[in-house]
């Protein structure tokens, strides 16, 4: 939600670092960058709530299988967010490697680092403190969860 409220707002910001770089402003389209919330940015956080949803209905229920279903969905639930962290601090050499694999001259003049804050700096600064906040209850969950629903 918060990607599709500020996304255009980052949009305009990263144009206009662009911009002062003298790069094309085409080039995001062209290369199909955004910065709104679509496809996987919503599909998957919603998929994993629904399945960690029906996990936690299923222990409720007392279902044989809820323990074992914990088990794995809280693993792999910590091993994305893992994913996304590593991601997150990563950033501006993922996407400078992205953008040479593209083979766009004009996307090989970005530079990325201030291409990227100018960007997030369209992000209000509660956005940040949602992500760590995110980041405690997943990471702590992941590993509680497990533990909750194992036999004493």
């Amino acid at each position: 939600m918060v990607r599709h409220r500020f996304g255009p707002a980052a949009k305009a910001a990263a144009v206009a670092e662009l911009r002062g770089q003298d790069v094309r402003l085409e080039v995001l389209e062209e290369n199909r960058l955004r910065f709104d919330a679509g496809g996987h940015e919503t599909a998957a956080p919603v998929a994993v709530a629904a399945v960690m949803a029906v996990t936690a209905a299923l222990n409720f229920a007392g279902a044989d299988l809820a323990q074992a279903l914990t088990w794995v969905f809280s693993s792999a639930v910590l091993l994305m967010n893992g994913v996304i962290v590593y991601s997150d601090l990563t950033a501006v050499k993922s996407v400078e490697a992205a953008f040479r694999r593209k083979g766009d001259p004009e996307l090989a003049r970005v530079r990325v680092a201030p291409f990227l804050q100018a960007a997030e700096s369209a992000f209000p600064r509660w956005a940040r403190a949602q992500t760590y906040a995110r980041n405690a209850v997943v990471f702590g969950g992941s590993a509680i969860a497990p533990a909750a629903v194992s036999p004493v």
